[in-house]
């Protein structure tokens, strides 16, 4: 059994912060379960551009209001409490922070922990 808190995560490498979000990262690819599992903060009036071309996830907002963009069709969706996105043909999209916005999301497969989005906004595939 694997129990953990925010708080114990805080100050830890499960901790990554960048210009416009902060990841609590609470399952890895180390705890060998097959996915990993993030506590996200987006930053109020941020945009992030994103493309996960390497893994698929999942998105469930728990805070806040955003705005996604699918960057393929320009299609948008109001992200608020209750909200969930599957991005499950990697797609590339935008993510607008209208006040800070908390998600919970799950990747498959699962990260490692060290991802830092590159140019094009995908996380690498680390092994």
């Amino acid at each position: 059994m694997i129990v953990r808190s925010l708080v114990s995560i805080e100050n830890s490498d499960r901790n990554v912060k960048a210009e416009t979000w902060e990841s609590r990262r609470l399952i890895l690819k180390d705890d060998g379960v097959g996915f990993s599992l993030h506590d996200t903060l987006l930053y109020a009036g941020t945009v992030t551009d994103m493309w996960y071309k390497n893994h698929i996830e999942a998105v469930y907002c728990i805070e806040g209001e955003g705005l996604l963009t699918d960057k393929e069709t320009g299609e948008t969706y109001r992200i608020s409490p209750g909200t969930m996105y599957l991005l499950n043909k990697h797609d590339r999209h935008r993510v607008e922070a209208k006040t800070n916005l908390r998600v919970v999301c799950v990747f498959n497969p699962p990260c490692t922990g060290q991802e830092k989005h590159d140019e094009e906004g995908a996380y690498p595939l680390l092994t």
